[in-house]
């Protein structure tokens, strides 16, 4: 029984951990310098910046390679 509880509770940790792990990023542009830039949380503020792109990227990389390609952050 013990060992039933011990595996159970580190498959917890186990699943918990993931979830924490799990990165978003995303491509924002400031409303006044009309600049993007990448962030990792969601931009609460919708008065001075607004999220551009498909919203939420997995990694970094992969939202600094979508800046590159997104017109209204390369026609500035």
């Amino acid at each position: 029984m013990k060992k039933l509880i011990v595996c159970g509770a580190l498959a917890a940790f186990a699943l918990g951990t993931q979830a924490v792990s799990a990165a978003e990023f995303y491509i924002v542009r400031d409303a006044t310098t009309k600049k993007c830039t990448v962030v990792d949380a969601k931009p609460t503020t919708t008065t001075t910046t607004t999220v551009i792109g498909d919203g939420v990227y997995k990694t970094k990389t992969e939202a600094e390679s979508a800046v590159k390609t997104t017109k209204v952050c390369t026609e500035q």
